[in-house]
């Protein structure tokens, strides 16, 4: 593959990227492509122009910089002074940033669900106070063998500066999540946040460098474009110091992340589907969809978007939702909160095969959807739901709403077949209520995603609830998975031939 970027790639990446992230952010006109790049180079033959401690050429303070060129200079500075601090500093850098997301989290919650106006804030405050699950430097430790021939040791080292992005549903924890990992990998990292987020992103970054200045004397570890546009993404991908582009978004994007260049960790799109079997406790199976359902109001990739449950039983838990507290809503209801959430084409109503989502209710509470259902509903109910079937708009696309679709099944054999079809092969989550090894080992191997979670929630598939560890970037289409420090590293082989082979 040619080193030099692909303009034409690179604009598709950064249209699809701004325009799928988030759920309400502005649109922004592409600006006419400049000449191409000059071939990338790597970060160790590259010299950026000497910037000062706290600014950068345009006066850049505290890692928030107006272009990306000057944050990604600035970003390459940051990481040699990394170098030259070690592991101590890269641990104090991760023990800053789950301090500050604990001590801050009510703050800095209000400050994004203000901007971004998406999600609830008992939940945005708590993704900054669970920071402190996010795994750090400990993961970063190098293998070995000995044998006859001498000793060989393989080490996890950094690329350099990465490149990133954060969506406007999860802004300030993906972004201090993504720290984490990424300085515990011992890299510097500069990140174009979406625009609908981008003013509590700057801020964050600005307040966690001041912190890193104060306490390991590093400048500009975590650097980000104060205006995100699609030049400054542009610009990012492009730039000779960034060795590494974290990237979310659609199909398209990841398919044109790859064709930069540049190594891609690429989080792609979800539409996890829901299978209740009739050995299932109904109860929990019950409780845990309208706990995932409705976290931050579904706007979590990984939250259940449908569920499948076998005709006999379909009942039953509809019954035991509504115990649980969740809305159902009848067919005039549904229907009239399909056409407010959905737009058709003209003429197709609700059979249109690619509805397109509303976003001014992505990530609204569950009044705002009630009302346009018109009802009302009691005050702290977290999800509504309605039974459809398997074509129904609200299976078929990721909607992110505090609403979700039952369909009934004949069989596990037909509701797999339906969840694969509405989960799109994105590979990413699916989720079983079960108590049949067969049945949870067909569906396993049949949607074959990255997380598979049985008998909970979808939060337990990345450690709340479940056995694991936290991260906000699950790297579906490039294979990573759910990342962590490794995940921003390379392998590198020291030998030593027939020697320090002590036996």
């Amino acid at each position: 593959m040619s080193s030099q970027i692909n303009e034409a790639v690179i604009r598709d990446v950064i249209t699809e990227v701004l325009s799928r992230l988030g759920s309400n952010g502005s649109a922004v006109s592409p600006a006419p492509a400049p000449a191409p790049s000059a071939p990338t180079a790597s970060s160790s033959s590259y010299a950026p122009p000497s910037c000062g401690c706290n600014s950068g050429r345009s006066g850049g303070k505290h890692g928030v910089f107006a272009t990306a060129n000057e944050a990604c200079d600035a970003a390459q500075q940051g990481f040699l002074q990394l170098q030259k601090k070690g592991i101590a500093a890269r641990r104090k850098v991760e023990e800053i940033i789950k301090t500050m997301c604990a001590d801050r989290a009510k703050e800095w919650g209000r400050i994004e669900l203000e901007e971004s106006k998406i999600g609830r804030l008992d939940h945005k405050i708590e993704k900054l106070q669970i920071i402190g699950l996010v795994p750090g430097v400990d993961w970063i430790r190098p293998d070995a063998r000995s044998g006859d021939h001498g000793i060989t040791l393989e080490e996890y080292t950094p690329f350099g500066v990465v490149g990133a992005i954060t969506p406007s549903t999860h802004s300030i924890p993906t972004l201090a999540g993504n720290i984490v990992n990424i300085v515990a990998a011992g890299n510097s990292v500069v990140f174009n946040a979406h625009p609908s987020a981008a003013r509590c992103a700057a801020m964050a970054v600005r307040e966690f460098n001041k912190a890193i200045e104060r306490e390991t004397g590093i400048h500009n570890l975590v650097c980000i474009i104060e205006e995100p546009t699609l030049d400054s993404f542009k610009e990012l991908c492009a730039h000779e110091a960034v060795r590494l582009l974290c990237v979310t978004g659609g199909p398209g994007v990841v398919k044109a992340a790859m064709q930069t260049g540049k190594r891609a960790i690429c989080a792609g799109p979800g539409n996890p589907p829901v299978l209740v079997d009739d050995t299932a406790c109904l109860k929990r199976a019950a409780e845990s969809i309208i706990q995932g359902a409705s976290y931050d109001n579904n706007l979590l990739c990984i939250g259940e978007k449908e569920v499948f449950a076998l005709e006999h039983i379909a009942d039953d838990l509809m019954q035991a939702m509504q115990t649980a507290g969740a809305v159902r809503l009848n067919a005039a209801q549904l229907d009239q909160l399909t056409r407010a959430a959905f737009t058709f084409k003209e003429g197709q109503g609700a059979g249109c095969p690619h509805p397109v989502v509303n976003r001014d209710l992505i990530g609204k509470d569950v009044s705002v959807l009630a009302e346009a259902a018109g009802i009302q509903v009691p005050d702290g109910t977290d999800l509504l739901f309605a039974e459809t079937d398997e074509n129904h708009p609200f299976v078929d696309e990721e909607q992110m709403m505090p609403f979700i679709p039952i369909v009934r099944v004949g069989s596990v054999d037909e509701g797999i077949r339906a969840a694969l079809k509405a989960e799109h092969n994105y590979r990413h989550t699916s989720i079983i209520h079960s108590h049949n090894v067969n049945h949870m080992t067909a569906m396993a191997r049949a949607l074959d995603t990255t997380l598979f979670i049985k008998n909970g929630p979808c939060g337990a598939g990345l450690g709340l609830g479940g056995e694991g560890y936290l991260s906000f970037s699950i790297a579906t289409p490039t294979g990573e998975g759910v990342t962590n420090p490794r995940t921003f590293t390379r392998v590198r082989r020291c030998v030593m031939v027939d020697n320090l082979r002590i036996y």
